[in-house]
């Protein structure tokens, strides 16, 4: 069975193949689309070697989760429970 192919990322996606493949797996169109824009500006091995710090959300406090949260301007996460924040930045 030959795999759907979704909706072309537009002429900002500067690597399409990386960032249909990054969709698949479950990332953010915004996350796909920085990761494969960074790779188009340099090389995919180069920015797969490149790593963050970033801690587990299960790791953070709530005020951590809602100052990011803050920060990529998630709605309704004053009234959110650490569980529905982490879920919010994980599919935002």
């Amino acid at each position: 069975m030959a795999k759907k192919k979704t909706q072309d990322p537009g002429p900002s996606v500067k690597d399409p193949e990386v960032y249909e493949a990054l969709r698949d797996d479950g990332a953010s169109k915004e996350k796909a689309a920085r990761i494969a824009n960074a790779a188009a500006a340099t090389s995919r091995s180069a920015v797969g070697r490149r790593g963050g710090e970033a801690t587990d959300y299960e790791d953070r406090t709530k005020d951590e989760l809602l100052q990011r949260a803050r920060e990529l301007e998630i709605r309704g996460r004053s009234s959110m429970s650490k569980d529905e924040l982490i879920d919010a930045l994980r599919n935002h």
